[in-house]
């Protein structure tokens, strides 16, 4: 588990690399908080890093077309 000051940078980071992705494209932004949170518990903290590590993830997340 993560701290509270933790888990609030994570969902930051979240919301910054997933800012032009739909809040309903479940898939892809799970993709990428998944690949953040893999990162964080590895130790990986800065905020770039995590910025990278998420950016990278949407690239390759998964989209799903209705």
């Amino acid at each position: 588990m993560f701290d509270a000051e933790t888990t609030a940078l994570l969902r930051a980071v979240l919301d910054e690399v997933c800012e032009s992705v739909s809040r309903y494209e479940t898939s892809a932004r799970t993709h990428v908080a998944s690949m953040i949170l893999e990162a964080a518990s590895k130790g990986e903290t800065s905020v770039d890093g995590l910025k990278q590590i998420g950016r990278s993830a949407l690239r390759e997340a998964p989209i799903v077309r209705n």
